[in-house]
């Protein structure tokens, strides 16, 4: 390891420093130099080799134009020191943009500061690695930018070039339709209204799981394969009669604003939503895509500005998502233990609202995660009609889940950026993230989709 000093030469009240050497989420604390009001520094172990670094002055990020500099794939400006063994004076190195790098070292042990490892845990024996608070006027600018973004592009370009829809009719049993979402991998389908030629709503995994505990009340009636009997619209309508209220089908236009499609989601407490197009001279709109909160989150990552204030904190220091009493926050997390019945995870799902429960065991640690679409996969082979919910254990139902297809449960720690779990919850397939203790898997918390649009669409914060 080698005694390396960083220098900030432009002035600030606080200035903490920042790079690949601490995870990118640790943040040392530079001291002013002494006779200097602009100067400040701090020294750090370092292995050899090439290191990115950047400083956070007064909760800006900055990188000093004066020293070297190269821009990462993901168009950040980094300042970079090449860090070489104590005998070797001074090297040149190339970086991608063709700038010479000078290294530093040979320094000696004065004022030296140990490093925290790049583990992403924060020590409570490193004083000087601290997590900052969330500025409130970092949290604005990003949410201003992230508007207007959002406001100056349509849907028209979530729309992929090339693709399949699946659409259900309205007259095919509910057996058969959500056997036929669990072989594509759905959890959520439009509905198509042949006598009126148009999309009437969306079936969804919360569908069949009142259903099922519909059904449940009535064992004789699953025997007899009343799901079978029931078709799509027919339970629309009663499910019409179980909650004494219609709900309008939500769609939005491909010329509206991604900002529109945000709203709508997030507003309606909905997942999905299809985007249908007027045919001129007739009645009849035609579906040309199912929008998503990943998608949306997909545009953001890849076209909005990297720098944004709040990109680069750790979702520790973040307002988002559930956390266990023992970290507090605005939502306590619920969990379920591998013996408890699956009656009781469905009516947590429904009654708290919850798209999904982390699965522990007796001492917190992660075993698995159950979610809303799992249910569907019930469906196949008919194993709805030979279990009864309240006898059924979360592992037992577990076992009967088809995951070959999908990601069962993705994790993060607290430490991890919220760039990261964007860029993690981008993909379509992953919809949360458990937040889990650094070098063990004691579950923490639990991100979802939803809670990071709540936390950067200002009308839902």
């Amino acid at each position: 390891m080698v005694h390396t000093q960083f220098i900030w030469s432009q002035g600030g009240n606080q200035v903490f420093l920042c790079g690949d050497f601490t995870g990118w989420t640790k943040y040392q604390q530079m001291v002013p130099v002494e006779g200097s009001s602009m100067t400040f520094t701090t020294i750090c172990d370092l292995p050899p080799g090439l290191h990115k670094f950047k400083f956070l002055v007064d909760g800006v990020w900055r990188f000093d134009q004066q020293q070297v500099y190269t821009e990462d794939e993901f168009g950040l400006f980094n300042n970079v020191v090449l860090v070489k063994q104590p005998d070797t004076m001074y090297e040149t190195l190339m970086v991608d943009d063709g700038s010479p790098v000078m290294d530093i070292d040979g320094m000696d042990d004065r004022n030296h500061v140990d490093n925290a490892s790049s583990s992403n845990t924060v020590s409570n024996n490193a004083p000087n690695v601290i997590f900052l608070p969330l500025r409130a006027e970092d949290l604005e600018t990003t949410r201003n930018h992230i508007s207007q973004h959002l406001l100056s592009h349509s849907v028209y370009e979530l729309i992929p070039d090339s693709g399949k829809l699946f659409v259900l009719d309205s007259r095919v049993s509910v057996e058969e339709a959500f056997l036929l979402m669990h072989e594509e991998g759905l959890s959520v389908a439009p509905i198509w209204d042949e006598a009126n030629r148009q999309i009437s709503g969306m079936l969804t995994s919360s569908d069949f799981i009142l259903i099922l505990m519909e059904l449940q009340r009535n064992r004789a009636t699953v025997a007899n394969g009343a799901l079978e009997l029931s078709s799509v619209s027919a339970w629309k309508e009663r499910k019409l009669q179980l909650q004494l209220q219609r709900r309008p089908l939500i769609r939005v236009d491909p010329d509206e604003t991604l900002n529109a499609v945000a709203f709508k989601i997030l507003h309606s407490n909905i997942s999905t939503v299809p985007v249908l197009y007027e045919v001129q001279d007739t009645n009849f709109p035609q579906l040309l895509h199912v929008a998503c909160l990943s998608g949306l989150l997909q545009h953001i990552t890849m076209h909005q500005r990297p720098d944004l204030p709040i990109w680069e904190l750790p979702i520790g220091s973040l307002p988002i998502g559930s956390w266990i009493k023992d970290i507090g926050g605005a939502r306590e997390l619920l969990t379920l233990l591998t013996h408890e019945l699956l009656s009781d995870a469905l009516r947590l799902l429904l009654d708290e609202n919850i798209s999904s429960l982390p699965i522990v065991d007796s001492k917190g640690t992660l075993v698995n995660i159950f979610s809303r679409s799992d249910i569907i996969s019930l469906a196949k082979g008919n194993a709805y009609a030979r279990i009864q919910l309240d006898h059924v254990t979360i592992a037992q139902a577990l076992e009967l889940v088809d995951d070959n297809t999908q990601v069962r449960c993705e994790t993060c720690t607290r430490s991890d950026t919220l760039f990261h779990a964007m860029s993690v919850l981008s993909h379509p397939e992953v919809r949360r993230l458990v937040i889990v203790e650094d070098g063990t898997l004691r579950v923490l918390g639990l991100i979802t989709l939803r809670d990071v649009f709540s936390l950067i669409f200002r009308e839902f914060h």
